[in-house]
């Protein structure tokens, strides 16, 4: 398996795997996946500050992984919200674990405190695979998202990147850590 930074001709693809999880899971609060045109739009967006990262293998791309701001406010920016999504039927290789194993340090070395993964619930599995990855549990918002005729919770997941101080740097591009 090969993790790289992606590009916008990684879109198509992209957009199907995450077309899946929209269209069948409360994972995602989107009602209609976003397509190649607006994932390649939202890959150069993320990259102008952010890593995005895709999983390869054999020309095929297996999932991706992302970060981007937590919220807009100045006061937020050492904080930074986590995405990922692996292509439906090949959960359980690896492919996780391998993309948040590069993205997780890139994120440490810009500068960020916390990341935070925030899942749309019920998500057992991205719960487990949360915690593998050293998240911790913080909260869980109830009645948050009204998809499939029902509402849904989300549940905040923490893992602490670099320790707080009272001066702190502000976080730097991802392209600029030199990786």
């Amino acid at each position: 398996m090969l993790i790289r930074f992606a590009t916008s001709d990684d879109a198509k693809e992209l957009s199907e795997i995450y077309a899946y999880y929209v269209a069948s899971f409360p994972y995602s609060f989107e009602y209609e996946a976003p397509s190649a045109e607006d994932f390649a739009e939202r890959i150069a967006e993320t990259l102008k500050f952010f890593p995005f990262l895709v999983c390869e293998e054999n020309n095929e791309l297996l999932g991706f992984a992302y970060a981007h701001k937590y919220k807009e406010r100045k006061a937020y920016q050492w904080i930074c919200e986590t995405s990922i999504y692996v292509k439906h039927g090949l959960e359980q290789r690896g492919i996780g674990t391998a993309l948040y194993q590069e993205l997780l340090p890139i994120l440490k070395q810009q500068g960020f405190i916390k990341a935070f993964a925030i899942l749309g619930c019920p998500n057992e599995g991205s719960e487990v695979f949360h915690k593998k990855m050293g998240f911790t549990f913080l909260a869980c918002l109830p009645d948050m998202g009204y998809k499939f005729d029902c509402w849904h919770d989300i549940k905040y997941f923490v893992l602490y990147l670099n320790s707080m101080a009272d001066n702190m740097n502000e976080p730097i591009a991802y392209f600029d850590v030199g990786i």
